[in-house]
Formats: structure tokens, C-alpha cells, sequence
């Protein structure tokens, strides 16, 4: 397949190198232009290019994963020239304290992370990605069948695209649950309990149906309350690493 990645960071790159691996075109891109995407394109395989051109190049699929709070700087005709069918993945996740700084319509529920991308970028997007460490991702896909695989929950409102795009994460060596719609990604978002836990696909589906489809105002409370600390907890790690630097 043709697919763009924009985002050369973790996630994006551990993309590439998978992608690539398996013989897909890859087209990645950054903000700051192909020309600063020498030692990822040395790493990954991928081809850097600009943002347009990574869209263009991404005629079955493409990924967008970079800061949520730099999703509006996005070019504004960004998929000009890409067919509407053609599905756009979403991997970001909501950091305000380490990241994004607050977003209001984001801590609402109202929205959820990947609706508010779905905004922005005026196209429908699929959900996925966003609850798996990119090592893992990168490094531990395993055979369909395989005790223990991995199972990564894909929401979307387009049929079509949420198919082709649980049929990539199956190539990539993971099993792909259905987590509903886009209002519903709530579900595997930050302060959830199947956020990072690299689930079988059993156990994902039987959590997932054991949160149903609507979120409760003491499920946002919960979930807001375990992100806060995850943060606290992530920022704290990276002060200490930072030190003993």
C-alpha cells in the first residue's frame, strides 16, 4: 500500500519501520520539513516529504499522529488532493501538563479526543494507535493465534475505513477489537484502564463492554483523576532522567 504518515515522532516512527518492513511505501513527514528527517528516514526507511505531499502520497491510508495541540497548524488543504474514501488515522491522546497545555472542550466529555481531530481536520478519522508504547508497537506484534498477542481497540464512524483499518493492525501483529464509534474512543483514552495495558483481545472486549457506550459523569471524573497522576508520574520520571543526564 501508498500510506503518509505525518509525525516523525515515536509513535510515527515506529510506524515506519513496521510499514516498511512489511513492504508498504511510506511517505513520513514532520513540522519542520523533510530536510531535518535524515537520521528517520536512515531508521525507518520511510521517504521524508512535506505534509501535502506525505497526504498525497497516501492513497490507502494515512496517519496522522503529532501533538494534539498542534493538529489546527495543519496545512488547511491538507487533503486536497486525497479521495474521500481514503481512511485517516488519529493516535493522538490529550497530555495538558505535559504537552498541550488545557484545551476546555477537551475536559467537558462532551468530546471526545479524536472528534475534536475530526473537527479540525474536517475528515472522518479512525481511532488507533494511541494506547500502545511505541517500543511495544515497534517490537512486539506477534502471529494471529499467538497466546498473549496484543489486542488494540479501533473506533471510527466509517465502516469502510475502520475495516481496512483493523485489517493493517491484524498485518502489524495485533489483534484488532471494534470499540465502536468515535464518540465512544472515550474508552481507550488516557486514564483508562486499558490505556497501555496491552490486552489480549478477550480480555479488551470484555472491558470495553463492561464500561458501555455512554460516559458517565463518575466515569470522566475517574478517568480525568487517573490521567492527572499518570502525568504527575510521567513528568516526575522525565525530571530524574533529566538529572542523572
Amino acid at each position: 500500500m501508498n500510506i503518509g504518515i505525518i509525525g516523525a515522532g515515536h509513535i510515527g516512527s515506529a510506524l515506519a519501520v513496521r510499514l516498511v518492513g512489511l513492504g508498504h511505501s511510506v511517505h513520513i513527514a514532520n513540522s519542520r520539513g523533510p530536510e531535518t528527517l535524515t537520521d528517520v528516514a536512515k531508521k525507518t526507511g520511510a521517504t521524508p516529504v512535506t505534509a501535502r505531499e506525505a497526504a498525497r502520497h497516501g492513497r490507502d491510508i494515512i496517519v496522522v499522529t503529532i501533538p494534539l495541540k498542534n493538529i489546527p497548524d495543519l496545512p488547511k488543504d491538507l487533503f486536497a488532493d486525497v479521495a474521500a474514501g481514503v481512511p485517516v488515522i488519529d493516535t493522538s491522546n490529550y497530555y495538558p501538563l505535559l504537552r498541550d497545555g488545557r484545551m476546555p472542550e477537551l475536559e467537558t466529555g462532551d468530546l471526545t479526543e479524536s472528534e475534536w481531530v475530526q473537527q479540525q481536520l474536517g475528515r472522518p478519522v479512525v481511532k488507533v494507535f494511541n494506547n500502545i508504547y511505541a517500543d511495544h508497537l515497534q517490537n512486539k506484534g506477534l502471529p494471529a493465534g499467538t497466546p498473549g498477542r496484543i489486542a488494540l481497540p479501533v473506533a471510527g464512524d466509517e465502516a469502510a475505513a475502520k475495516q481496512q483499518v483493523m485489517a493493517l493492525v491484524e498485518e502489524l501483529g495485533f489483534s484488532a477489537v471494534d470499540d465502536g464509534t468515535l464518540h465512544q474512543s472515550w474508552r481507550q483514552q488516557p486514564g483508562t484502564p486499558s490505556y497501555g495495558a496491552d490486552l489480549p483481545a478477550d480480555k479488551l472486549r470484555e472491558h470495553l463492554a463492561s464500561l458501555g457506550t455512554e460516559r458517565t459523569a463518575a466515569q470522566h471524573a475517574e478517568y480525568l483523576a487517573n490521567h492527572a497522576q499518570q502525568e504527575q508520574e510521567m513528568r516526575k520520571q522525565f525530571q530524574q532522567s533529566s538529572a542523572a543526564e
